[in-house]
Order: structure tokens, then C-alpha cells, then sequence
């Protein structure tokens, strides 16, 4: 069954907080047309600069989701985020007059009742989902984190913090389906321990922040001292209480195990950088939004090879990114001067491998060392050379209109003879990437021997340019 992506019908506004940088801003939702996407747009700046809620413009991820463009930022985006993504919006624009998006409560809730209150448009646009066959994970074991995110016909999470805090120790929680998100998950506050509020505070910190946008965990037994001192921290007219589960202000939960839930919140939000819906089982366990992201860009790179598989390869092959026809339609050479056979593995903007086969058939057999048949090490060059390219050219929506001309080649080493039956493995790894112009470097091996290196400079250029 098809489904279609979706839009807001009419503009909404909100006006709060930041709460990091302690501005007042208002946030304006508009409807966006298909495909268009995430876009937040900095209405305070000179020519509105707009910039999409991608994992490719995360700029900062200390203190909540950060996304800029060409310097210009919008902060403490992932709750706006986890209430588009909870209620399945797939296109929005979102007008901004200050750096920070409001805190509101410290949940998404205000600004899923303020979507709700704009309504839903269905669009002229199918739906597209972020499918896999495997398991893919990432861990960070000296943050003790773990993510793990299996096939799964609908988005589901299975969340586990473990603080060993008297009054925050171990909770689960799980969504079997966005569509409990609104009901289960969107009411969770933020939260934090008072010993890292004050810290903050010190530090001229969470500006915005205060009792009532979070839930703020006290230490066991903090007396009357520490509460007045917290009181004229917060500047507050009124004593500061603890309530029996450890809550400044006894503010009462919204579910029992409320913390995790906003977990959830906080990696719904941050997988919406993804740009597409996932599905996927999300099993994360003490996760942030520093192993959020990093997920997402490991998601990201399956994306783009997927895409690339399907713009290029005819017939889909589990162990194939590009086959030899593939190849000819992004870079020009042609027999016999075409000396990469395949790509066995392609990380979008970072590496890239690719396979040449050697036989004795090869033309340059007959005049290279005739009766003891060697490959030239030139055109082993010339082979990491073309893989290379292919990294390069990728990027370029029409990359038959381009070529990638080598401006350079330094540090050139040939190691072992490469023979007819070899087969040749190229394996190059980005140093820098713009545009225009890359740097890689580049091993060529047979088995597990090294038998040629390189560094190169790549330059793009357009045809009859």
C-alpha cells in the first residue's frame, strides 16, 4: 500500500525560551511542498538563511542538537523534531526569529499540540522509507553506550538508562509504534541532577533554564543551605522543596518511569536528521545525542550507497555496489583503458573500494616484459586513480557531463609485482573532500600484500570547460 507524506495545513506560532541561551524567540511552522523537508529559517537574519534539519549540518551536539549552514546555527532542535517526526509529518518549514528554539516545558508536548492544532495535508509525494537487511550498530564502551537497530516492518524503540543514582537508577521503556508517541512519550520532560544544573549555572549556562522547564534530580539528604543557595541561583521568591521520589519542587511525574521515556523523545528527535522515516527496531541502552547522531550517520551512509545503488546498478547484489556498466555511466574511460572491473564498498565521502582482475588477456601483456608478463605499475596508479574518481564524480547529479582530472600524484610506492590471475584490490580513503577537489590516499593489494601506494589530488572539472 502507498503512502503518501504529509504537511501542516495551516501556520501555528510559539513563543518561550531558549534554554541555553536565555532568548526569547517565536517559532512559526508553515506549511512546505513535497520533498522539500525539515527547514529551519533564521527570520532575524539579513536574506532569511535557510537550513535543513540533516545530519549533514549538525555543527554541535554538547548541549542538545545544533544544525548550522555558513554560520549561521538554530539550537535545542531535537524536541521540535521528535513531535514532527511523532506525528508522522514528513515536510514542514519552520520560521525562527533568535539562535535557540523555546524549551517550552522541557517535552515535546507543546509543540505536538500545536502541530495538531494545524492539521495534516496529505501531498502528492510517496512516502519513502529507510529500509536494511542487517543489523547495524554503534558503541561508545568508554561512555559505557550501546545502539543496536534491527530490520523491522515499523519504527520500534526499546530504550535502558542506568544512572546508580539513589533516586534515578535503572528504567526501561519501550514504543512499539509511533503511533503511542503522542499518548506515551511526548508529555517526558528533559531532565538533570542538581550537582550539573549548578555547574552550568556557574558557568553562565542554561540561561533559560530553570524548575519548571526540567525535571531536576537532588542529591540524597541535600539540607537548608543547599536549598536557599539553589533558591538564589534560580532567583526564586518562593523556598525550594523536595519532593519524596527526589524531584526540586515536587513536581509530579507524568509516568513512572518519565526519565527514559524523554530518552526516547530526545533519539526520535535526533533520527528525524535522517531525512526519511525508518524502519528499523531501535534497541539503545544509556544512548545521548552524541551515539544518536553517530548512529544517524552511520544510517546516512547506507542511504547514499542504497541510492547509488539504484540510480546505477541494474541488478541489486548484496556484495556489489557498482558493476562494470555502473562504472561507465560515471566516469569515461573505456576499454582498454578502463582498469577497475567493480566496487565491492563505497562510504559516501570518506572510502571507497574497487576490484580489477588481471588476465593474461590484458593488451598490456603483449609489449610489457614480453615471456615474464608484469603489470605496469603506471596503470596500477591509473586504476586507484579511476576508483578514486568514482568517489568524486558520485556526488554530481549528471556526472557523465564531468571528468576528474588528476592535478596531482605524490608519494608513489610499488611494493610487489602484480601478475596475470591477480586480482587487484583498490582501496582509497578521503583525506579532504569539497565540491570540486579531493585528496586521497590510495593502497593497491593482492591477498592481504600491499602492493602499491599513493597520494592523490583530484580536481572536477565540466566537459569543454
Amino acid at each position: 500500500m502507498t503512502e503518501h507524506k504529509h504537511t501542516i495545513k495551516t501556520e501555528v506560532t510559539y513563543t518561550g525560551i531558549g534554554l541555553h541561551s536565555g532568548e526569547i524567540s517565536t517559532i512559526c511552522f508553515k506549511p512546505a511542498s513535497p520533498d522539500e523537508g525539515i527547514v529551519f529559517i533564521r527570520t532575524d537574519l539579513p536574506d532569511k538563511p535557510e537550513i535543513p534539519a540533516d545530519i549533514d549540518h549538525v555543527v554541535d551536539i554538547s548541549r542538545g542538537t545544533t544544525i548550522g549552514l555558513n554560520g549561521v546555527t538554530v539550537g535545542t532542535i531535537e524536541h521540535v523534531l521528535a513531535a514532527i517526526k511523532g506525528l508522522t509529518i514528513d515536510n514542514i518549514r519552520i520560521e525562527i526569529d533568535g539562535p535557540e528554539v523555546p524549551v517550552g516545558d522541557g517535552s515535546c508536548l507543546v509543540f505536538v499540540n500545536l502541530l495538531k492544532q494545524a492539521g495534516f495535508e496529505e501531498q502528492d509525494s510517496e512516502r519513502v522509507y529507510f529500509e536494511f537487511d542487517e543489523a547495524i550498530s554503534y558503541s561508545c564502551p568508554e561512555e559505557n553506550v550501546d545502539v543496536v537497530i534491527v530490520p523491522s516492518n515499523e519504527l520500534k524503540v526499546t530504550f535502558m538508562i542506568d544512572y546508580k543514582h539513589p533516586h534515578l537508577s535503572t528504567q526501561y521503556t519501550f514504543l512499539p509504534h509511533i503511533k503511542h508517541f503522542e499518548r506515551e512519550f511526548a508529555g517526558a520532560r528533559t531532565f538533570c541532577f542538581v550537582n550539573e544544573i549548578l555547574k552550568l549555572k556557574e558557568q553562565g549556562l542554561i540561561k533559560g533554564g530553570s524548575l519548571d522547564n526540567a525535571l531536576v534530580i537532588a542529591e540524597p539528604d541535600m539540607g537548608e543551605a543547599e536549598l536557599e543557595h539553589l533558591r538564589q541561583v534560580f532567583a526564586y521568591h518562593e523556598p525550594i522543596t523536595v519532593s519524596p521520589a527526589g524531584i526540586l519542587n515536587s513536581h509530579p511525574l507524568r509516568y513512572p518511569n518519565e526519565f527514559v521515556r524523554h530518552k526516547v523523545v530526545d533519539l526520535i528527535g535526533d533520527i528525524a536528521l535522517l531525512g526519511m522515516p525508518i524502519r528499523g527496531h531501535i534497541l539503545a541502552a544509556r544512548s545521548g545525542h552524541k551515539t544518536n547522531v553517530e548512529l544517524v550517520k552511520k544510517l546516512r551512509q547506507i542511504q547514499l550507497k542504497q541510492d547509488l545503488k539504484k540510480k546505477y546498478l541494474k541488478t541489486q547484489t548484496q556484495d556489489l555496489v557498482f558493476d562494470t556498466n555502473a562504472i561507465m555511466n560515471i566516469i569515461p574511460h573505456r576499454y582498454p583503458f578502463l582498469l577497475v572491473d567493480k566496487i565491492i564498498d563505497l562510504k559516501p565521502g570518506e572510502a571507497i573500494t574497487g576490484i580489477k582482475n588481471v588476465t593474461i588477456n590484458e593488451p598490456f601483456f603483449q609489449g610489457h616484459f614480453p615471456g615474464h608478463p608484469i603489470m605496469p605499475g603506471v596503470l596500477i596508479v591509473e586504476g586507484m586513480a579511476q576508483t578514486g574518481g568514482i568517489i568524486l564524480l558520485r556526488q554530481m547529479d549528471d556526472p557523465g557531463e564531468w571528468v576528474a582530472y588528476f592535478a596531482s600524484i605524490d608519494n608513489v610506492k610499488f611494493r610487489k609485482p602484480v601478475l596475470p590471475g591477480d586480482t587487484l584490490r583498490y582501496e582509497l580513503r578521503v583525506i579532504s573532500l569539497k565540491r570540486s577537489l579531493s585528496k586521497m590516499h590510495g593502497d593497491a593489494y593482492v591477498g592481504d600484500e600491499k602492493v602499491a601506494e599513493g597520494d592523490f589530488l583530484a580536481l572536477l572539472q565540466k566537459k569543454g570547460s
